[in-house]
């Protein structure tokens, strides 16, 4: 695993590749957290949050959880982490980009997010 340097310049390259428009109204922007985030319905230290979309009165962000990546990802390679980082880094403009045109129906990422907690919290 990459220090958390390295891992910054990871993220921003990753973030770089997005077109501008999708970070309009991203008011705070991409932020990289130190923290180790797991998830509250985790049944044990299982279920690590690596990044998280927030809509809030102070604007809309993105955080990376530089914690939870490195506690997830601690044997693999430098490519291999940054394909890990995108697909996270998309995850989570993909919930922004819903949120800014309103699509919050069957098709939305939040419900496919439920479903898979769902399938957790049943052992599947």
């Amino acid at each position: 695993m990459v220090d958390i340097d390295r891992f910054f310049e990871l993220l921003t390259e990753v973030c770089e590749e997005l077109p501008d428009e999708f970070f309009r109204e991203l008011h705070q922007g991409v932020l990289l957290s130190e923290a180790l985030k797991i998830s509250p319905y985790a049944r044990s230290e299982d279920l690590y949050i690596m990044g998280e979309y927030r809509r809030a009165y102070y604007g809309n962000q993105i955080t990376i959880y530089y914690g939870s990546f490195e506690k997830a990802y601690v044997h693999i390679d430098e490519e291999a982490l940054k394909d890990k980082l995108r697909e996270t880094v998309r995850h989570e403009f993909r919930h922004h980009m819903e949120h800014l045109s309103g699509m919050y129906g069957a098709d939305s990422l939040e419900r496919e997010d439920r479903i898979q907690m769902r399938r957790y919290l049943r052992g599947e």
